[in-house]
This record gives structure tokens, C-alpha cells and sequence, in this order.
């Protein structure tokens, strides 16, 4: 299979999921989209799409259909062909057709749903094998989109396999998981040509000079996925004798959380706590401020320290690079920002923990090390 057609299957994909996504928020089914699949088998399609988002619903009461819809929709404006083009132009194109692909095992995290769609991409992409360990949590959405690729092109069906055991017969491997699985994957696949992934989590700086709907926006980077993803923020940074009055009416839209069970206990039990011990916090009903020095808050809360200058508060963040997926707000020196309402809408050359997964998987061949 040459690029081409791995370009073009993917983007297929794309346009089939954004296909559904209309379809499913607002009833309308495009079936004079020519090339995906004949007409007579859309409404089947979804439908089993439908499905298969209702199993991973029941199965993992953390993934909502809006998140899995979410999730779907930001896939689906990733795989177009400009955006495939433009994300792997930067790579030699003999690079990108092996004619002796790899097999790639994957562990992946069950965090949000679809969290590893970028790793099965980029193995995929890139011409080699991928062998997936996938998380009980979300053990559906993905192979199944596995199957509707391989619709597209029937080669993938030989390229896409999951594993229920240990990953066994591998050449590389990319996992992603807890502080605590690091060491786990050091143990058991440190002898691999690897990516392994820690605990990391979005922070923002707040400059005390927002809008309304600039909060707005950055309250969308805190609460979808219910703050569970690594790109979710989880501490702001503020200035000192910041108010909150005005954040918390900028999020107010989002106290449809009261609704969630899971969401709110976590809320019940760590507001018992704080209240218990005394501790010092600001509530709005649904969400806990903490002031905190650690990056990565509770569910249902949310860290925030003061800092009395920019170049302070940017130093900080230099130094805990290895904790941080991505920083939200302003420019600040020697520090790469995203602006409010963003940290959920990642390129897809926006790699995770920086680490270029494309570079290391065309170069498996020439490492001389155990890894990245």
C-alpha cells in the first residue's frame, strides 16, 4: 500500500465521520458523498456507529456520548487530505514507504475516549504494523474504526490487530499511562525501541485581563472530557488579589455537571474533605478552587497559585516542561501558549509530551538505543 492510499483511506475516514456527526446532532444523513461507502449501507453504517457509542457509553460512565461525539468530530477535521499532507511534508517521502514494516505494540490509556487515535494513526501512516493493548475502559471505539478503515482499503484488515494477552513478538512500542505504569514499562519493555508517556497535565495563565468569553472559552479546556485528558486544564496560574467573581460567571454554562453522578461525587467527597480539614477553597457549586502548588487537581477541581510577575510564573513553567502538556494564555518569555479554548483542538502535529512520534517511528531502523 503505497501513501497515497494510506492518505487517502484515512481521509475517507474523515469525511465519514464528519458525515455522522451531522447526522447525529442534527438528523441530516449526506449520502452524495461519492468514493466512502454506497448509499444503500449509510443508515446501516450509523447505526453501527450508534451502537458501538452506546457500548462504550455503558460500559465507562466517564465517556458521554457528547465526549465521544467530541472526540469523533476533532478526528474527523484532523483527517483531511491537507492536513495528512501538511503534517507529514516536513518527513523524506522514502521514509514513508517501508516495505518492511514493523510491528508497533501499543498500551493505551482509557483516560478519554479515543486517546490513542493519533498513535494508531501515525503507526498506520507511517507503513507499519499495529499490535494494541487496549484499556477495558475503551475497548470499543477504536477497533471498530479499525474495521471502517478497513473498509476503505482492505489492507489495513492485515495491519491492525488487538491484543487481549501481553504483547509479545514486537519491534517497538508505544505506551501511555500513569507515573506509576512508567515504571511498569520500563520494567517489561525498556529492552524496545520506545515512547513511553507519564502523567502530564494543560495549565493556563490568567493575566487578570480576560474577557468574558475568553473564560468562557478556557472553561471548555477545563471541564470537557470532565478535565480527565492530559491536554484538560487542571491549575491556573493568576495574579496576586486575583477576583474570581468573574470566572466563576464565565463558567456557570458548564453547571450541567450537577447532573453526572461520578462528576459530582468526586465534587460531594472532596468538598467534605476541604471542609473537614479546614482547608482554605473557593466553590461555585460544581467546581472546587484550591490553591495548590501540584499540577494535576482532583476531579471536580481545580489548583490555582498566585505569581507577581510574568517572568516568574514562565520560568516555573520551564523548569516543569516534563509535567506539562500545554500552556493556555498570553505570550509569555520562552514559552509556547495556546490561546483560550484550544488545549482540546490539537494538530495533528501537536505531538504528545513533545515527543515526535512520526521521526521515531521512520527511524526505527537506524536507533542504536533502547529508546526515547
Amino acid at each position: 500500500m503505497t501513501l497515497e492510499e494510506r492518505i487517502g483511506a484515512f481521509h475517507k475516514l474523515g469525511r465519514l465521520l464528519d458525515s455522522y456527526i451531522k447526522y447525529a446532532t442534527d438528523g441530516t444523513c449526506n449520502k452524495k458523498i461519492t468514493g466512502l461507502i454506497k448509499d444503500s449501507e449509510f443508515t446501516s453504517t450509523f447505526e453501527n456507529i450508534d451502537h458501538t457509542i452506546e457500548e462504550a457509553v455503558f460500559i465507562n460512565p466517564w465517556f458521554t456520548k457528547q465526549n465521544i461525539l467530541f472526540s469523533l468530530s476533532e478526528i474527523a477535521r484532523a483527517l483531511t487530505e491537507n492536513n495528512l499532507v501538511k503534517w507529514l511534508s516536513p518527513y523524506p517521502s522514502q521514509e514513508l514507504e517501508k516495505e518492511n514494516p514493523k510491528k508497533i505494540g501499543v498500551i493505551l490509556a482509557g483516560n478519554i475516549p479515543l486517546v490513542g487515535f493519533h498513535d494508531f494513526l501515525s503507526i498506520l501512516i507511517c507503513g507499519h504494523r499495529f499490535i494494541g493493548k487496549l484499556s477495558s475502559k475503551d475497548d470499543k471505539l477504536l477497533p471498530f474504526l479499525g474495521t471502517l478503515l478497513s473498509n476503505f482499503n482492505g489492507e489495513f484488515s492485515t495491519l491492525v490487530e488487538f491484543e487481549e494477552n501481553r504483547l509479545k513478538d514486537i519491534d517497538a512500542i508505544i505506551a501511555t499511562g500513569s507515573n506509576n505504569t512508567f515504571r511498569y514499562f520500563e520494567y517489561y519493555f525498556g529492552r524496545y525501541p520506545h515512547i513511553f508517556r507519564k502523567t502530564r497535565n494543560g495549565v493556563a495563565v490568567i493575566n487578570g485581563t480576560e474577557t468574558v468569553k475568553q473564560l468562557t472559552d478556557l472553561a471548555e479546556d477545563i471541564f470537557m472530557y470532565f478535565g480527565l485528558g492530559c491536554r484538560s486544564v487542571s491549575k491556573l496560574f493568576v495574579p496576586e488579589h486575583y477576583q474570581f467573581k468573574i470566572f466563576f460567571e464565565a463558567i456557570e454554562k458548564y453547571n450541567y455537571l450537577v447532573e453526572h453522578n461520578k462528576y459530582m461525587n468526586n465534587y460531594t467527597y472532596y468538598r467534605s474533605v476541604y471542609l473537614l480539614n479546614k482547608i482554605p477553597h473557593l466553590d461555585n457549586g460544581f467546581l472546587i478552587l484550591k490553591q495548590d502548588e501540584s499540577y494535576q487537581s482532583p476531579i471536580a477541581c481545580l489548583f490555582y497559585e498566585f505569581y507577581d510577575s510574568t517572568e516568574k510564573v514562565a520560568n516555573k513553567l520551564t523548569r516543569d516542561k516534563n509535567l506539562i502538556q500545554c500552556v493556555v494564555g498570553e505570550e509569555l518569555p520562552g514559552v509556547e501558549t495556546i490561546p483560550a479554548g484550544h488545549s482540546q483542538h490539537p494538530e495533528l502535529w501537536d505531538f504528545a509530551d513533545h515527543i515526535d512520534t512520526v521521526d521515531f517511528l521512520i527511524n526505527l531502523g537506524k536507533k542504536t538505543g533502547n529508546g526515547l
